[in-house]
């Protein structure tokens, strides 16, 4: 993929992290990605997108703690949307 073409999907997926479907998961998934897409490489960002096909319901309940992480849902981006915080406080609760 060019660099154009990187540009274009993480458009995309800064778009359907603010486009949710509900306003909490729109706040801590649109400030998840605007901290960290821009970072992110192709990989990293094939891993979010595949974050951003999980149900609402579920994401919320393993940010939030409600339930335990699958293990097969385990891996580098996911640990950093765990401790991320929308607020903007430094949070400590799962390091990457």
């Amino acid at each position: 993929m060019d660099a154009q073409g990187v540009e274009n999907y993480r458009k995309k997926l800064l778009y359907r992290s603010w486009h949710r479907g509900t306003r909490e998961m729109d706040m801590i998934m649109g400030t998840f990605a605007d901290r960290n897409l821009a970072q992110f490489g192709v990989e990293d960002l094939a891993i979010y997108e595949d974050i951003l096909t999980e149900n609402d319901p579920d994401l919320y309940d393993w940010i939030s703690g409600r339930t335990a992480l699958p293990e097969n849902k385990d891996n580098r981006v996911m640990r950093l949307l765990l401790a991320h915080d929308p607020s903007g406080r430094r949070v400590s609760k799962t390091a990457p």
